[in-house]
């Protein structure tokens, strides 16, 4: 069989595993979470020795692909317990809401549904491996997985857990597939799967989402991609906000909810800057300062200074660079956002509760914040176990895409020998 015949193959054995999984219970799905969760950490010695051999030859990856191809012992609990966690969620499957009768004496009202089968494209995020299957399976979904060439050995690993998971919970093997083969014409083979694969979600950077928007014939979930955002008000709190800064950006750099650009009002950045510049540096961050925050910053002797260019805003730097740019006020922080935001995550830091309801009502992004880092946009940080993507679009699913993303709905009408007048 060539490609498109295998990929056909592997789509009418989801779409059969979908039909069973449509019926599971929930006491069987979760059964199922527990045993990965215990495999997981049973096989980590040998996850761990293959995700070596990836790291090792992913020497041309930059630091943020790197930090997110490797695992580590921790990673692989955190994994397991993200995957307990799903566990004891709400299985949303089966939710009925809006009932209603209508006066032909109608009883009609819509029921949670799985969406079929999903099927996820990602690079180099091993973990995504084990997040998507969790989540898919607890909404009663099967998946195809397409894991990047850099993950090849690591995804072999999970994938053998994944299907002894599946065997010791005697749920079908299909529901779980991985394409193995690192060549791109599969992506092209499962973008054309439209018979059998209800959504596609990338995982990944910008030309990821564009390849598959503009090659899939199956509706596309686009999004983290994370250009994110925090505005430090006028008469903000300058020494609790420093250490919300400091987690946006500091934390872990390398991931689509890290800050990109640190807007200021113009009347708090002197003391600002003073009160950054000894965090930033320790850090090693690298700021790239508009022309006032640059003067600011070199009286400082700050090491890691460069003045900003127009490239810089609106970058999503996935590394120890932050942009930053001054401000007159808020609509002028309101009006930044709204042309370079990638309407993922964004923040005001402000004592003003004006301000904060103007900027949540304003900023049109999937996450918007008052006081917090936007490091919070996360599954598991939302209390959903986990998600399958950071949708940044507006239609089906926004934010962190997690189990309620992946249903959809079916009307249910029951009638008594109704004709319609």
């Amino acid at each position: 069989m060539d490609v498109n015949q295998r990929m056909e193959h592997m789509g009418k054995q989801a779409q059969q595993a979908a039909r069973q999984l449509r019926h599971l219970p929930r006491e069987a799905k979760d059964r199922f979470l527990q045993h990965l969760a215990q495999r997981l950490e049973a096989e980590t010695p040998a996850i761990l020795a293959a995700n070596a051999r990836d790291t090792e030859a992913a020497t041309h990856l930059d630091a943020a692909m790197r930090d997110r191809l490797q695992l580590t012992a921790e990673r692989i609990q955190g994994i397991a317990a993200d995957v307990r966690n799903v566990a004891n969620l709400a299985d949303p499957v089966g939710e009925v809401f809006d009932e209603r009768t209508l006066p032909e004496n109608l009883q009609i009202y819509r029921q949670r549904v799985p969406l079929g089968v999903v099927g996820v494209i990602y690079e180099a995020r091993p973990n995504v491996t084990i997040d998507i299957a969790a989540l898919c399976l607890k909404s009663g979904n099967a998946s195809i997985l397409r894991g990047g060439k850099e993950t090849y050995y690591t995804n072999q690993a999970l994938l053998k857990v994944l299907q002894q998971a599946l065997q010791d919970s005697d749920l079908p093997t299909h529901a779980i597939q991985l394409i193995e083969d690192p060549d791109r014409q599969w992506v092209h083979a499962l973008l054309r799967l439209d018979r059998y694969v209800d959504m596609i979600i990338p995982r990944g950077g910008a030309g990821l989402h564009r390849f598959c928007l503009e090659n899939s014939t199956i509706p596309v979930i686009t999004g983290g991609i994370g250009v994110c955002h925090l505005y430090v008000d006028q008469g903000a709190d300058l020494t609790a906000a420093v250490p919300v800064i400091e987690n946006a950006k500091i934390q872990r750099p390398t991931v689509c909810n890290a800050l990109d650009t640190l807007l200021v009002h113009e009347a708090e950045l002197e003391a600002l800057c003073s009160l950054l510049a000894p965090v930033m540096a320790k850090a090693n961050v690298a700021l790239h300062a508009d022309e006032k925050a640059y003067a600011h910053l070199q009286q400082l002797n700050y090491p890691h200074l460069q003045k900003a260019q127009a490239e810089d805003f609106g970058t999503e730097f996935l590394a120890l660079i932050l942009s930053i740019k001054t401000v007159p006020h808020l609509e002028a922080a309101l009006d930044h956002i709204a042309a370079y935001s990638s309407g993922h995550s964004d923040g005001i830091l402000t004592q003003n509760q004006a301000h904060a309801r103007r900027f949540q009502q304003d900023v049109d992004s999937a996450a918007v914040y008052v006081n917090a880092s936007t490091r919070f946009t996360d599954g598991a940080q939302f209390g959903l176990g986990a998600e399958v993507a950071v949708s940044t679009q507006k239609l089906h699913a926004r934010g962190p895409m997690a189990l309620e993303g992946l249903t959809t709905y079916k009307w249910l009408i029951t009638g008594h020998n109704s004709i319609r007048p």
